[in-house]
């Protein structure tokens, strides 16, 4: 079998549908919903804050956590609410791919701590938390050198694509490839790269670049929604 008609219709370089909004959590110093086709996340900054225990404070320097949850709901087998090792593992990579964005030179002796909460799973959870983090960020007045923005690319046996769904993650008969990417354009640095399957080195480098250009698609969008909420 060879894929050679995307499942929704798109082009093999096309992402699907984005809409985003900020300032959606009035409690929260910043905040932000982010959906690209059926994955929607939802994201709240609070802080900069004094960090408690005390031991835990580093001089110079502010702390960024990161809480990653993906809802019961959210996914059609539903999910244990109680948090697991990927829960763990997401926060660790979403906190990573964000945390040379910020300069937390700024906020010593303080944390900025960002809740993500998955609403609706459909692949590229991940990214889209990415993307999310970074607008609630920037909705929170965080100083950071850059918007990140994520997006998963991979391929469906020889063929490359850009933003999988969860049908083209499990397409049968066909070897398929996920890499989950976030990017910093200022820095031109790759901040996430996870991948997910086997495929050849050329298809990976062009699975890359595919990604990266959908990371700049998205932070351009980013911008305009941004530039809407303070204009």
């Amino acid at each position: 079998m060879v894929y050679k008609k995307r499942y929704d219709g798109r082009k093999f370089d096309e992402m699907r549908k984005m809409k985003m909004e900020v300032g959606v959590i009035d409690n929260a110093d910043g905040s932000a919903v982010f959906q690209i086709g059926n994955t929607k996340v939802i994201a709240g900054v609070y802080g900069p804050k004094i960090l408690h225990p005390q031991r835990l404070r580093q001089e110079g320097k502010g702390v960024l956590r990161v809480h990653y949850r993906m809802m019961p709901f959210s996914v059609s087998e539903r999910k244990n609410p109680r948090p697991g090792r990927r829960d763990i593992e997401l926060s660790k990579v979403i906190k990573e791919s964000l945390e040379s964005a910020i300069f937390l030179e700024n906020f010593g002796g303080s944390v900025i701590d960002i809740h993500v909460y998955v609403v609706q799973g459909d692949a590229g959870t991940r990214c889209a938390c990415v993307c999310a983090a970074s607008l609630a960020l920037a909705d929170a007045g965080i100083p950071m050198n850059d918007l990140v923005a994520g997006v998963a690319s991979g391929s469906v046996g020889e063929q490359v694509l850009l933003d999988l769904t969860y049908d083209e993650e499990h397409v049968e008969n066909e070897d398929v490839t996920d890499m989950a990417i976030a990017y910093n354009e200022n820095l031109d640095k790759v901040t996430l790269l996870q991948m997910d399957g086997n495929i050849s080195e050329k298809n990976m480098v062009k699975a890359l670049e595919l990604g990266i250009k959908g990371c700049n698609i998205i932070k351009k969008e980013m911008q305009k929604v941004l530039k809407k909420r303070y204009e």
